[in-house]
């Protein structure tokens, strides 16, 4: 396999740059409605913050859902819903963005130190105003993080979600291969990891820059309150 792959051809160049960026975009759109959605979903899945028991259950059960099922499944379902191409790709990590991100969300939400929302609701802070002047401030950081996290498997997702017809750079990787051109595979699997690689450095740079200026904030909160 290794004498078939190297040296590496240069013939998947020609439609590389596109499909490098479909990928980019279903990646982008899937973690960042994913997570708005996460949001909500995670403020009442939170026991601390929405004491329902039957919508904690509703909206865990939901993410729960979202999460458990694997990738390539949701992407056979919605590639028959909408057809070959980025959106069902897009739609597929729109999905396992609402199960990591709303899991790990909620647990954020839970871990808070609850002092500065009881200092608030003592004052006579309505529900909302607790929910931004103190809950969406503690757990910032964490928010950052868990996206951040989000959008590098969702790169890395959109890779596997190719070989069932759900677009990005995948597709280019599952045709040689299927036709046993080695050496254009390793082309693109070369890419692929340079593709990951920078994405995983960029996130890592904004994830401590964007920590640094919240960790502040975040301990003057708490002072004040």
């Amino acid at each position: 396999l290794l004498s078939d792959m190297i040296p590496p051809s240069l013939v998947p160049l020609k439609s590389i740059y596109a499909a490098i960026l479909e990928t980019f975009q279903m990646a982008i759109l899937g973690t960042v409605l994913g997570s708005l959605v996460s949001v909500p979903l995670s403020v009442l899945a939170a026991s601390n913050i929405t004491p329902n028991k039957f919508v904690n259950m509703c909206s865990r059960t939901l993410i729960a859902i979202a999460r458990t099922v694997p990738d390539l499944v949701w992407a056979l379902f919605f590639v028959i819903i909408v057809g070959l191409g980025p959106l069902a790709g897009a739609l597929t990590l729109f999905v396992d963005t609402i199960g990591f991100a709303g899991r790990f969300f909620a647990e954020s939400i839970e871990e808070i130190d609850n002092d500065p929302k009881k200092a608030l609701t003592a004052i006579g802070a309505t529900h909302i105003g607790v929910m931004f002047s103190s809950v969406f401030p503690l757990t910032l950081p964490s928010f950052i993080n868990t996206t951040l996290f989000s959008l590098e498997r969702a790169v890395q997702s959109s890779v596997l979600l190719g070989f069932v017809g759900a677009g990005g750079i995948g597709m280019l990787l599952e045709e040689p291969m299927t036709w046993h051109n080695y050496d254009q595979a390793a082309t693109v699997v070369l890419i692929i990891f340079f593709m990951l690689y920078i994405v995983e450095q960029i996130s890592a740079r904004l994830r401590n820059m964007l920590f640094s200026q919240t960790k502040f904030r975040r301990g003057r909160l708490i002072e004040l309150t």
